[in-house]
């Protein structure tokens, strides 16, 4: 900290290095200004930071998501280069600030945002300097000064609370609430939607931690919507208080859920008295489901008019894992609802959406949720119209999914069949005709549902292919070759 407040120093004009008299900015913060920075560029490294013209780092390693603590500097003109982290002193900066004239007493947050490596002016990389204003304390309140800095979100209101009310309206990108702060409630999570449009369309939501009483707090909106939410450059809320950053805030979970249960009929899902999907029938997927992280229990009735859940019981109830913040989730509701012995009951199948990205190959995972059929291997036929002993899924039993990452399956058309493990005869039970073309650079599940013997009307055993690739995610049946 010595270090770093000499060289400060540097930054007042008129000042006399050999000045031995001149007692340390620590010891006179009356006559001094305070500055921090909030590192907001998603695709920046960790940066130091020097004045301007100056060799020596006045913090060093400010990486993404990070805040500086409060600076003192003498009052007057000031800039900043900014090096990557760990580069020299004569490394030419990658940014250096206009000047900012500072007065005594004034605190002041700079902002790192936008895209380092982006030519578009509404994008590129800036900073904002936004000087600090907070308006007074009340009872119960904490106050937040909210920050659009995301590089490609267009201009979102802010619905505190996420009940369909927005506080905020019309916040532009790189723009922000004002000096003063909005009030929030203190001492409790608080959820936070994110809408954009004339009509305040949900884009988003997220769990913001309880905020002390009293406490100034800047929350900034950065990161890209186009990146997936559990992905580093990916959209999120990021609070700073006067002792730094409080850590990155990320997207409440989505959950799409996939009606896989050969006898259940259509069906409308509950969790609590809230309708999460209504007239769900074998094959569909619901749109996307954002709550706030946690674990939930899900109610099945069968699919009637309106809303409201029904008086009786549900025909089945299952309860998930704990869904995380960032994370997508496919849940597979799969099982008889009137199983017979040694067949799987309805029950709820988890799987999070990981898939590496692959832009030469489709990455799939395949998930067993066929619930009468036995544990089988699968693969492309081997020239004999067989399953080949080394087929990439081996040994998958009901319930159960390949790697999270998705296995590679290249461009074009192949066969792809199915055997119970461990038979000697490997002829297919079924076999799948499969396009892998059109999803080279994505991720899919392809999920193994109905009845291998199927009774009266229910589906038989096909393939539904969940592609992840955009929101909403959207399924797909593929049934086998005859």
């Amino acid at each position: 900290m010595a270090v770093l407040l000499t060289g400060l120093v540097v930054l007042a004009p008129g000042c006399d290095d050999d000045d031995d008299d001149t007692p340390p900015p620590e010891e006179r913060p009356e006559e001094g200004a305070r500055l921090r920075v909030i590192h907001a560029s998603p695709d920046a490294p960790a940066v130091d930071l020097y004045a301007a013209g100056s060799t020596t780092p006045l913090v060093t390693n400010v990486a993404y998501g990070t805040a500086t603590q409060y600076l003192t500097l003498e009052p007057g003109e000031v800039a900043v280069d900014i090096r990557p982290a760990g580069a020299p002193p004569e490394f030419p900066p990658v940014f250096t600030t206009g000047t900012l004239t500072l007065s005594a007493g004034e605190q002041v947050t700079v902002i790192a945002a936008g895209l380092l490596n982006e030519d578009d002016a509404d994008e590129t990389f800036r900073l904002l300097a936004l000087r600090e204003g907070f308006g007074e304390d009340q009872a119960g309140q904490a106050r937040v000064r909210i920050v659009h800095a995301s590089p490609d979100a267009p201009t979102v209101g802010i619905d505190v609370g996420n009940d369909g009310s927005v506080e905020v309206d019309s916040l532009e990108r790189f723009a922000d609430t004002g000096e003063t702060g909005v009030l929030l409630p203190a001492g409790t999570a608080l959820q936070v939607g994110i809408t954009t449009g004339a009509g305040d369309t949900p884009v988003t939501a997220f769990t913001v931690p309880a905020l002390p009483e009293g406490a100034e707090v800047f929350v900034v909106a950065t990161g890209l919507l186009e990146r997936k939410p559990r992905e580093e450059q990916g959209f999120v809320l990021l609070p700073a208080g006067p002792e730094g950053a409080l850590g990155l805030v990320r997207q409440n979970p989505v959950v799409y859920a996939l009606h896989a249960s050969p006898d259940a009929p259509e069906v409308d899902i509950f969790s609590g008295d809230t309708q999460v999907a209504g007239d769900l029938s074998f094959g569909e997927l619901s749109g996307p489901i954002q709550v706030p992280p946690g674990t939930y229990t899900l109610d099945f009735f069968a699919a009637a008019s309106g809303d409201d859940r029904p008086s009786g019981a549900p025909a089945a109830s299952s309860g998930t894992p704990e869904l995380a913040a960032g994370e997508r989730y496919l849940v597979v509701a799969s099982g008889f609802l009137a199983p017979e012995a040694g067949v799987p009951g309805f029950t709820l199948l988890p799987f999070a959406e990981a898939f590496l990205e692959d832009p030469v190959s489709a990455k799939v995972r395949v998930v067993h949720a066929a619930p009468g059929a036995p544990p089988v291997d699968a693969g492309p036929l081997a020239q004999d119209g067989t399953v080949p002993a080394d087929a990439p899924v081996s040994n998958l039993a009901f319930s159960q999914a390949t790697v999270p990452a998705g296995v590679s399956l290249p461009p074009g058309t192949v066969t792809l069949g199915v055997v119970p493990t461990g038979a000697e005869d490997r002829a297919p039970i079924a076999r799948f005709r499969v396009d892998a073309t059109p999803f080279v650079g994505k991720g899919v599940f392809a999920v193994a549902a109905g009845a291998l013997a199927p009774e009266d009307d229910q589906p038989g055993f096909q393939l539904l292919v969940v592609d992840t690739s955009e929101m909403p995610w959207e399924v797909s049946p593929v049934r086998p070759q005859p």
